[in-house]
């Protein structure tokens, strides 16, 4: 299998190559995918149909309102998500979704007493537009860690050198510190501390020394910590480097040449209009805040850290993450060579736990956000003020979701299931297609479930009964498909696992009979021995109350007594007897 085209199902023209070898992950267990496996088609972003996207208009068209269901209060959340968002989705550079919903400004204040949000006059309401720029916060740290790597690959910075080199005075209240390599900061394994209060310093000098004094957390280099003190020193660190202030080389390096005119520090009174408004801050002597960074530490460093600062709308973000899927490029200029695209995209963090994925500054394989856009290469960043961005190279997928989720206070929207809903229905649109048949039995996405796909026997099948079947899967990790038999009838009967031997190409492992979590999004062949007597077979699908994968999907299921089959899901009377509670015949 040359492309991952084949895995979906859809043309080859459709979806990014993968290396031939993309497969070996190890005979221990399924195969995987890593930025080495990835061969980029570049795309340019324009508006374009489902179609031609190679998307399932149906699903796409469930995007949006999946997104604006978290514009009102609904289960667990007593308020609002968000007051209002700007949502962009595309796949290989055909934006098949960019719509406003809500409002950019609503509150003016923040009643702190009453725990109430304070409206404007109506009069006074701020729609959301397409063109609305947001404080992306957190989603900053991506700009200023492509600058570094592109200073790397310029020769100018070395990542495995000491910060030291750069920043002499680095460690000067901290011998520790003198241990902490460049690369260590945009990765937040420095062991610098997460955060601290800037307020008291009087001048950015007096507040970038307070962090270099600042004790470590931890030895660099051994945990993970997510640190915007890390950044903050990454980005000093650039612009003393470079001799001119991250502002200029965030400019130089990225949104001048890629056309991003909305992107940038500070932005201008004369765009006062069209930005999004974020929170009622009267501890930093603001009120609600408008056109100037939500973040306090970068407020009192003037705007400009590598934390956090950038103001962007959906359609740059878009452009700043088609270019890495592109491979370092978008639109004839070349940000990134594609081999420094495959380091920034390569775990930093092996061994340190899922929620450490990292690459030079990216998120890597995070499902809290990502969801069933979720793989080993995937990646992307979220922002505290509700904005993320996300990447998969292997469906070609793009998503921009901003939003001003602190507007009027950071209470509400604090957990990103208002981000997950619309990435999920995304990733649903990319379709499957059944391996044999013309519709193969789908589990669906649905949270906190138990479904069960029966296949009943017409009789006991004596001895060398054996199972074979096309088996595509995608999970979220904790959600497990079991294959069961048994050899009993009536409710009463006793289900046990099935050991399932697996296989695609020439790679081929064994489980006891659990699937769950990243097969390579392909079919697989997966075949077991059944108990002498079986009178039935069963997969029972379990998922968790919170994050999901694409799903999984069974094609050509066949039970054979010796080589007789006894049942084939390619013959419709067969196919008919199949009890389904939660499945679906689909044939995408």
């Amino acid at each position: 299998m040359g492309s991952l085209a084949v895995a979906y199902g859809v043309g080859p023209s459709s979806a990014p190559a993968l290396a031939a070898s993309w497969y070996g992950s190890g005979s221990g267990g399924p195969p995987t995918v890593t930025p080495d496996d990835l061969e980029f088609r570049p795309h340019r972003l324009r508006p374009g149909s489902p179609h031609r996207a190679g998307l399932l208009r149906a699903e796409v068209e469930k995007i949006v309102p999946a997104a604006e269901e978290f514009m009102r209060p609904g289960p667990g959340r007593p308020h609002p998500s968000h007051p209002g968002f700007v949502l962009l989705a595309a796949r290989n550079g055909v934006v098949v979704e960019q719509e406003a919903r809500g409002h950019a400004l609503r509150y003016a204040k923040w009643d702190e007493a009453s725990q109430t949000a304070v409206e404007l006059p109506r009069e006074q309401w701020v729609p959301m537009r397409r063109d609305t720029i947001f404080d992306v916060a957190s989603v900053s740290k991506l700009f200023t860690s492509v600058v570094l790597v592109s200073m790397a690959e310029r020769g100018e910075v070395d990542l495995d050198s000491p910060v030291t080199r750069y920043l002499p005075e680095f460690d000067e209240s901290d011998p520790a510190k003198s241990a902490i390599v460049v690369r260590q900061l945009v990765t937040h394994t420095s062991g610098m501390k997460a955060d601290m209060d800037l307020q008291p310093y009087p001048d950015n000098e007096a507040r970038l020394a307070a962090i270099y004094a600042e004790p470590l957390d931890n030895p660099p280099g051994e945990h993970y910590t997510y640190s915007d003190l890390g950044l903050i020193t990454a980005g000093h660190l650039l612009a003393e480097v470079a001799g001119k202030g991250l502002d200029d080389l965030v400019a130089q390096i990225i949104t001048e040449p890629l056309g991003m005119t909305d992107t940038g520090y500070n932005p201008p009174e004369s765009k006062l209009g069209r930005i999004a408004a974020t929170e009622y801050m009267p501890w930093t002597g603001r009120g609600m805040v408008r056109g100037s960074v939500h973040d306090e530490k970068a407020y009192y460093l003037g705007g400009v850290a590598g934390h956090a600062g950038i103001f962007s709308t959906a359609s740059d973000l878009a452009v700043f993450g088609q270019m890495v899927l592109n491979g370092g490029t978008y639109g004839g200029h070349r940000i990134l060579g594609e081999k420094w695209i495959r380091e920034m995209l390569t775990n930093q963090n092996p061994g340190m736990g899922a929620t450490a994925a990292r690459g030079l500054g990216w998120q890597l394989d995070q499902r809290f956000y990502m969801d069933a856009m979720t793989s080993p290469v995937s990646f992307g960043h979220t922002g505290y003020t509700g904005p993320c961005l996300v990447g998969d190279p292997i469906s070609g997928s793009l998503f921009v979701f901003m939003a001003n989720r602190v507007h009027p206070t950071r209470e509400w929207g604090t957990e990103s299931v208002y981000r997950r809903a619309p990435a999920r229905r995304l990733a649903r649109a990319v379709p499957v297609r059944p391996a044999v048949s013309r519709a193969a039995w789908y589990s669906g996405q649905r949270n906190g479930t138990t479904s069960t796909l029966h296949v009943p026997l017409k009789e006991a099948v004596r001895k060398d009964a054996s199972l074979s079947f096309r088996l595509w899967y995608d999970t979220e990790p904790s959600d497990i498909c079991t294959l069961e038999a048994t050899t009993g009838t009536g409710a009463d009967a006793e289900w046990k696992a099935v050991p399932l031997r697996l296989r695609v190409g020439d790679h081929r492992w064994r489980t006891e009979g659990d699937v769950s979590g990243f097969s390579g999004r392909q079919w697989l062949h997966a075949e077991g021995s059944l108990p002498d007597g079986v009178t039935g077979v069963r997969w029972r699908y379990v998922n968790d109350e919170d994050q999901q994968g694409r799903g999984i999907y069974l094609d050509d299921v066949r039970v054979l007594a010796g080589s007789r089959p006894v049942f084939m899901s390619v013959r419709p009377r067969d196919n008919a007897l199949v009890k389904a509670e939660g499945w679906e015949l689909s044939g995408n």
